[in-house]
């Protein structure tokens, strides 16, 4: 794919994978992205996942016609993009690898050699010259691993962003940006956002005018529209005015609570009121969509004297996620002991900036006039 004149994308679309990580969803697919440029010399960044070597050892060969590259940057060691290195080496071995000490480390752990004949150790700030273009090599230390470094072209204003912009979904995936980048952002980079944000400073006042990430595609047009969500998204600030009820149920009476809640929100005329069985829901959606919202209601029975599961690993990956800036309500349900409420605050000790609702609501086996009105209460409270 043509990126400009001289700027290309060898990368390659996975439509193998069911789980990428081993655990996000990827119902159409992932794209590895790898860029080669084209100059008085050339250079080829990243590498794609092991399966499809061949693939993109083509597309790189198709790109380059009869020149050979000069340089392999690496900057990011994740094994989806590292894993052709030794493979680029043998079929090109007079290239130099162009990374940051912490890339080498990577390297020699993950393939026993660190190939110092063909090394080349840069730092922050230094300028990679190619000819007509200049890269500048911004590091990211844990945006989302430590060796993390951008590429900035200073030619062409173009951030090679490693995994930061990407999204889940092939390349020719029909569907909006936003949704499958937040799960994916969330989902990996989530926990990082301090991190993320320091980026940010030091990108500070750069003109950029396309963004090329190692996932998804190259980003070129309402690129305030992108960096506006990502900025959110690493400060952990609601993007969107509304409510996320994540519940779980046995015998189907806490769902019945969560969705009369959920019309009393819509009767005092809330927007944007979602609802999500933690059971049968992707959880990485889940947790997703509880950082997009500014508000989440908790809904969980009591079980063996804690949360039942499904919410407990919904508020480890919440917390583990430096959950904050939100408004939380708890609607626990128990027949004869209920202390859910309990111990979802208890999970939630940690998370900071949380208000709690005071309304939290306490169902004894099914709904009864008591509770309806607790729970008409608590959606007062919640669209005030």
């Amino acid at each position: 794919m043509k990126i400009s004149e001289t700027i290309f994308n060898a990368g390659v679309n996975d439509y193998k994978t069911d789980l990428f990580e081993g655990q996000y969803i990827v119902p159409k697919g992932m794209a590895y992205n790898s860029y080669v440029i084209i100059d008085e010399k050339t250079a080829v960044f990243d590498t794609v996942d092991a399966r499809f070597s061949d693939e993109w050892l083509g597309n790189v060969k198709n790109i380059l016609g009869s020149r050979k590259p000069d340089y392999l940057v690496v900057l990011h060691m994740e094994p989806d993009h590292s894993a052709n290195i030794a493979n680029f080496l043998k079929e090109f071995p007079d290239a130099e690898i162009v990374g940051n000490a912490k890339t080498f480390v990577m390297i020699s752990e993950y393939f026993g050699n660190d190939f110092a004949d063909n090394r080349v150790v840069v730092n922050e700030n230094d300028i990679l010259t190619l000819g007509k273009h200049n890269i500048k090599f911004v590091f990211a230390p844990m945006v989302h691993w430590p060796e993390v470094m951008l590429g900035y072209e200073e030619t062409e204003k173009i951030l090679f962003s490693a995994d930061a912009f990407g999204k889940f979904g092939a390349l020719d995936a029909k569907e909006e940006w936003d949704g499958e980048a937040r799960r994916y952002y969330i989902g990996i980079v989530g926990k990082y956002g301090m991190q993320v944000q320091n980026l940010f400073k030091k990108l500070a006042g750069v003109q950029i005018d396309k963004i090329c990430p190692l996932h998804g595609p190259v980003l070129s047009e309402n690129l305030a529209h992108y960096l506006d969500l990502y900025n959110k998204w690493s400060s952990y600030t609601p993007e969107t005015e509304g409510i996320v009820i994540a519940y779980t149920s046995v015998y189907g009476n806490t769902k019945k609570a969560v969705e009369l809640l959920k019309n009393l929100f819509e009767e005092k005329g809330a927007k944007n009121v979602v609802l999500y069985d933690l059971a049968r829901s992707d959880r990485a959606l889940c947790v997703a969509e509880a950082f997009r919202y500014s508000k989440t209601v908790l809904a969980t029975t009591t079980y063996n004297g804690d949360v039942f599961p499904a919410m407990r690993e919904f508020l480890e990956e919440l917390t583990e996620r430096n959950f904050q800036n939100r408004t939380v309500a708890i609607i626990e349900n128990g027949s004869w002991a209920p202390v859910a409420a309990k111990a979802v605050l208890k999970r939630l000790e940690k998370c900071k900036n949380l208000t709690f609702a005071e309304n939290t609501v306490t169902i004894r086996a099914a709904l009864n006039a008591e509770s309806e009105a607790k729970l008409a209460a608590l959606a007062e409270e919640l669209t005030k």
